[in-house]
């Protein structure tokens, strides 16, 4: 039932992304539909995502968290914070960029299935951690993408370009304050996860997570600083831009990094 899931979740992913697209593109059929009708197969789609990714995830030998299942539930995340955006904001060009490479991560899972697993026994508040972490990184992973757009966005508005791409996204104020919305949750979820991660691992500082936890310390101090510095000198524009993206390839590096050497090159 689990791949059943995952393929018709790919499909309807595959399907919105075609209908946003050819509403973008002004198709007469689309373009006149509202926006929350032609979102309809991307939450079903990810409705049946979550479905297969518990299927995956929740083995009777423990909890299964590899690589691949990692990126697939980044994804689905990521898609269910787009959809919901899209249907107060003009984010449907986002929808239409991250729907498909979601659909690219269930592949992936499906191809290459992971073992690694955290045991049964697994105390509460560890598996409370990885899902905690999982959601920050998701937040902070569209607060990275808002960061790029904006920064595109910027770039345009700077060369007089006021058509084409901009027509579909939202005005910048509402850009900016898209984007330090996804960083302060992001921020915020990052802080629980490194607070769980003192209180529930045994040494954060093993040999094997000491590079994870000093990138994920770093990252928490860039998103921090930009936060800090938002409020008090009102940092906007390219310095939040490269604050952020600074922010979130440390915390990449930290999280699929750390678990792309641990699981394929380590374990191998």
């Amino acid at each position: 039932m689990s791949i059943i899931g995952s393929y018709i979740s790919l499909f309807l992913y595959l399907l919105c992304t075609l209908g946003l697209v050819l509403r973008l593109q002004g198709k007469a059929l689309f373009a006149n539909k509202t926006i929350s009708l032609l979102l309809v197969p991307g939450f079903i789609a990810v409705i049946f995502h979550f479905s297969s990714l518990y299927s995956n995830l929740a083995t009777d030998v423990g909890l299964q968290f590899g690589f691949f299942n990692a990126m697939s539930t980044v994804g689905a995340i990521l898609s269910l914070l787009i959809l919901l955006m899209s249907l107060r904001r003009q984010t449907e060009l986002l929808a239409a960029l991250i729907l498909p490479v979601t659909a690219a991560t269930i592949v992936l899972e499906t191809i290459f299935p992971t073992t690694h697993m955290l045991p049964p026994d697994t105390p509460t508040g560890l598996q409370l951690h990885v899902l905690i972490s999982i959601i920050a990184y998701s937040l902070l992973g569209l607060a990275a993408l808002l960061s790029i757009i904006l920064a595109i966005q910027n770039r345009l508005l700077h060369n007089h370009h006021t058509g084409g791409l901009l027509r579909h996204l939202p005005p910048l104020q509402i850009m900016e304050k898209l984007l330090f919305d996804s960083i302060t949750a992001g921020f915020i979820g990052l802080s629980l996860a490194l607070i769980s991660g003192f209180i529930f691992l045994e040494n954060i500082f093993a040999q094997h997570l000491v590079h994870k936890t000093i990138l994920a310390i770093f990252a928490w101090s860039v998103f921090g600083i930009l936060l800090l510095g938002r409020v008090i000198m009102g940092w906007r524009g390219r310095k939040a831009i490269r604050w952020t993206l600074t922010g979130f390839v440390s915390l990449m590096l930290a999280y699929f990094g750390s678990k792309f050497v641990l699981e394929f090159i380590i374990l191998n």
